[in-house]
């Protein structure tokens, strides 16, 4: 990467937000994996964890439907207005950016960038709400095949994710790298960075109603419901076993696009 294009990515943070084995290899073009795991550094946890709980805090006061697809700005604009949350920071805006423009192939995501800029939003036209489930589809091939699994695997299959907003996505993986104890590398394998989902584009989760968070782990694959879909010749499965995105094993991931 050149000295202008780097300088114009550590522009868009003050934040030393994460630390890897050499800074460079950050924002690398090509696909260079380091030997250290990449982790939120101590000094950058405070941010870390006042985002996670603002975001928490707009997700409660629009809704959890609402906030599948609502957009950056939005976000915002809601942090500005409501009285119960403070209004985003710069630093934490900086590490938002951050999370969102970094180059996840440094620790071994190399999924496709599926999203340019973090302001991009959802067309609510293009989208529709499925009852029962708190999560919209794209209307057109999405919504057709979600409802052909449902009426050749049965009513037991449930959508248990549809679109994701950047910011819903950003949400999940935050909250995926507190789970592993700040370890990014470790949150990536089971939750694509906010830029690399295809959940914003078209693909969505189903799994077995009253499955519970079963159904985002490899229990999924021994139900019947998953042998079912197996035999679906209109269906596939995005992430497969040893799958070249360096993503786990997603066997209640339907691909759409």
């Amino acid at each position: 990467m050149s000295e202008i294009n780097r300088r114009k990515i550590l522009q868009l943070t003050t934040l030393s937000a994460v630390t890897l084995s050499s800074t460079s290899n950050l924002f690398a073009n090509d696909k260079i994996v380091t030997s250290e795991d990449l982790y939120i550094s101590k000094k950058d946890h405070e941010v870390f964890q006042s985002v996670r709980n603002k975001l928490k805090l707009v997700q409660r006061h629009i809704g959890y439907g609402n906030f599948n697809v609502i957009s950056f700005d939005t976000m915002l604009s809601i942090s500005k207005r409501a009285s119960n949350i403070e209004e985003f920071t710069k630093e934490e805006i900086s590490f938002l950016e951050f999370i969102f423009y970094y180059n996840p192939s440094a620790h071994g995501f190399f999924g496709k960038r599926i999203s340019n800029n973090i302001t991009e939003t959802i067309n609510k036209k293009l989208i529709i709400k499925i009852p029962y489930t708190g999560h919209y589809l794209f209307k057109g091939h999405a919504e057709k095949t979600y409802y052909e699994m449902k009426n050749d695997v049965g009513d037991s299959l449930t959508l248990t994710s549809g679109i994701r907003s950047i910011v819903k996505q950003t949400k999940l993986f935050l909250d995926k790298i507190h789970r592993t104890n700040g370890n990014i590398t470790q949150a990536s394998k089971s939750l694509a960075p906010p830029a690399f989902t295809y959940h914003t584009i078209g693909d969505f989760d189903v799994g077995k109603k009253g499955f519970g968070h079963a159904n985002f782990t490899l229990r999924f694959a021994k139900t019947k419901e998953f042998k079912k879909i197996q035999q679906l010749k209109y269906v596939d499965v995005r992430y497969t076993i040893n799958n070249k995105d360096g993503v786990r094993y997603e066997p209640w991931h339907i691909t759409t696009i």
